[in-house]
């Protein structure tokens, strides 16, 4: 019996034609294309996933290199200029462009948004942009990053930007950079910053590239869609190891090291993805999912996926995403003292025709 429902290619109940997940990565502002610009130098846009991105400055979008589309938006309110730092001007933007922004991401089923909180197109823009890829159907993840201390001025606005993020995005995964100044002190501060981008692309490129490809342990946009769905606030946490002690050195990475301030065991759900090298074992991948997890609540929703990347060599690579998570850090204070530069939102007016 088995041989004849199994004979040939066909599908027992198939449906026809499959069309897997349209997936798009939406860049907004200048630290967000710059997260585009790494990820089309690494190839996904070539992969199966469309790279875009957005901003308010020009010269910027023209200097980025790789294979993406560039949208330059509000370009009668800022003229190509920028947004000056300040976020209403971001938003004024993006919302002279949603039927454009809408257009490009045409029949998205899942949005990674990334930007920096803190600016004017990043903090603005990005919750105009997560409104219209929900409003279109899309799950929305926006991985964005929260500035450092030393940024006052920068903070305040970061805050407003995540509350209204919060509004239309499914799941806000927060990088803190001082977090990433925390793990490396010594680190010059451009570095830090090149540090988040890397961990926004490569966290992207993999869960993108374990849902479209075959891969060691498959992961499906139905796992992800369970786990991201009302994740809320997020955040990420990396570890990698080598040799013969890297399952324990990339455990230890991730338990140790999140990148905001909150316990590790305390989220609702997690999404754990592993990268390894040829000589990668089935073992290996299980026993860090098993390492990771073993203090999750139990009605923790977690979802696993695991990938081999030929040049890893015999490296291990984890990368955990933790949702619905408490960060009374990042959020919006109870008042501001001075302009955020971000004083009402005009996002819930949007109109789409």
């Amino acid at each position: 019996m088995a041989e004849e429902i199994f004979k040939g290619q066909g599908i027992i109940g198939d449906i026809g034609t499959y069309a897997a997940p349209k997936i798009m990565v939406v860049g907004a502002g200048g630290a967000g294309s710059n997260n585009i610009e790494r990820l089309a130098i690494a190839g996904l846009g070539n992969e199966g996933v469309k790279l875009i991105a957005t901003n308010t400055d020009k010269v910027h979008l023209m200097n980025l290199k790789g294979n993406m589309t560039r949208i330059l938006i509000g370009a009668k309110t800022t003229g190509g200029m920028g947004a000056g730092g300040f976020p209403d001007v971001g938003e004024a933007a993006a919302i002279e462009s949603n039927q454009l922004l809408a257009q490009q991401m045409e029949g998205v089923d899942l949005l990674f948004l990334t930007a920096g909180m803190g600016g004017g197109t990043g903090t603005g823009a990005a919750p105009v942009i997560a409104k219209i890829a929900k409003d279109m159907g899309a799950l929305v993840v926006a991985v964005i990053t929260f500035p450092f201390k030393l940024e006052r001025a920068r903070t305040q606005k970061a805050r407003e930007g995540i509350e209204n993020l919060r509004k239309y995005a499914d799941t806000v995964v927060i990088i803190d950079n001082n977090k990433l100044l925390e793990y490396a002190p010594n680190v010059p501060i451009n570095d830090a910053f090149a540090a988040a981008d890397k961990i926004t692309a490569t966290s992207v490129r993999g869960i993108s590239k374990t849902i479209l490809e075959p891969s060691l342990i498959n992961m499906d946009f139905a796992d992800l869609k369970a786990v991201m769905t009302n994740g809320d606030i997020s955040t990420i946490s990396v570890g990698r190891g080598a040799g013969p002690d890297k399952i324990n050195q990339a455990t230890d990475g991730v338990l140790y090291h999140p990148l905001l301030n909150m316990e590790i065991n305390k989220g609702r759900g997690a999404l754990i993805h592993i990268t390894g090298g040829p000589n990668t074992s089935l073992n290996d991948v299980t026993k860090v999912g098993e390492l990771i997890t073993q203090n999750f609540p139990q009605d923790a929703n977690v979802v696993f996926g695991a990938r081999v990347e030929q040049g890893m060599g015999d490296e291990l690579e984890a990368i955990a995403i933790l949702t619905g998570i408490s960060a009374p850090d990042m959020v919006k204070s109870p008042s501001f003292h001075g302009q955020t530069g971000y004083e009402k939102s005009n996002i819930g007016n949007i109109r789409m025709i």
